[in-house]
């Protein structure tokens, strides 16, 4: 049996190798009965990770590279790697030594156990204060409407052949990895395990990024924002209409609810900005829909090594 490992490279300068020599220690020892070959993909790296790849490569020929004209992110990267993977299984680990290699054993005992998907789901992170909140805070809210996701999300994947192939015929942009390989609907394992703290560079995960990927979990992977306006709709219109008839009494017994126009202002402000948010998120999808009306690719190849 042949594992395709897939590892998406931005700014990783230092760990590649370390990343590189782990996994064939695992090949090389309790999963020597398989074949293996790794991907990188260097989305568009500044720093020496694609020579570093490349040297890699000259060493190992079961090393291979793919690289981007400029940085499209994350997903993109494993996308390419996922097309571009050829084994039985196909791995997802990041270049960064967080996600430890020793889950690799234990996700292809699942797989061979009769698992289609395995997934390593985060019980912890050595993360900052701020992120860990953010992380808790955002799966909070995308559980509501997908609750098979692990309250700590997950990167850390194997995928069966028939899972990598039904995967990788989804074509749309923004995409919720964790979302879109649920929804396969393949037997599923998990594994949970502690994300390490990274000891080599620093994260290029910036908060705008994770905002972005809040994002498309929420707006690509859940109905829950236009469940949320049509609640707030009801909820808006219902005291609307209560108000309207405490108005309508009160002017039927002469008399006034409200001296100046102070409420009204109120009232006035807080429905205009409901409806401005409510613009916002629709606006969203339409943007959403115009991105895939547009049929661009989710990156564009450089150059491959393979």
């Amino acid at each position: 049996m042949k594992i395709s490992i897939v590892v998406a490279v931005y700014h990783n300068e230092g760990a590649i190798c370390r990343t590189h020599d782990e996994i064939a220690a695992v090949f090389g020892g309790v999963l020597a009965r398989h074949d293996y070959e790794l991907i990188f993909v260097d989305d568009g790296s500044k720093d020496g990770s694609l020579r570093e790849i490349l040297e890699l490569r000259e060493k190992d020929p079961r090393v291979k590279a793919i690289t981007f004209t400029r940085n499209f992110g994350q997903m993109a990267a494993m996308l390419a790697g996922f097309k571009e993977a050829t084994g039985d299984a196909v791995i997802n680990i990041s270049a960064d030594l967080q996600d430890p290699v020793e889950l690799i054993p234990q996700m292809v005992e699942k797989w061979e156990g009769g698992s289609e998907i395995v997934v390593c789901h985060r019980t912890d992170r050595g993360d900052s204060l701020t992120a860990r909140l953010f992380s808790r805070l955002a799966y909070g809210v995308i559980r509501m409407s997908l609750p098979q996701i692990p309250r700590g999300g997950f990167d850390v994947v194997l995928m069966d052949r028939a899972a990598m192939d039904a995967f990788n015929t989804i074509d749309v942009r923004h995409r919720f990895f964790q979302g879109d390989l649920l929804w396969t609907g393949y037997r599923t394992s998990f594994i949970p395990y502690v994300r390490l703290k990274r000891t080599i560079g620093h994260s290029q995960y910036n908060f705008g990024k994770k905002l972005k990927n809040f994002l498309d979990a929420v707006l690509d992977a859940s109905y829950l924002p236009i469940r949320f306006i049509s609640l707030v709709g009801l909820v808006t219109a219902g005291l609307g209409l209560v108000y309207s008839a405490t108005i309508v009494y009160a002017w039927l017994r002469g008399e006034t609810p409200f001296s100046g126009w102070a409420p009204l202002m109120i009232a006035v402000l807080l429905v205009g900005g409901l409806i401005m948010v409510m613009l916002g998120v629709i606006g969203e999808y339409v943007w959403r829909i115009n991105e895939e009306v547009r049929k661009r690719p989710n990156y564009v190849v450089r150059d491959k090594f393979t």
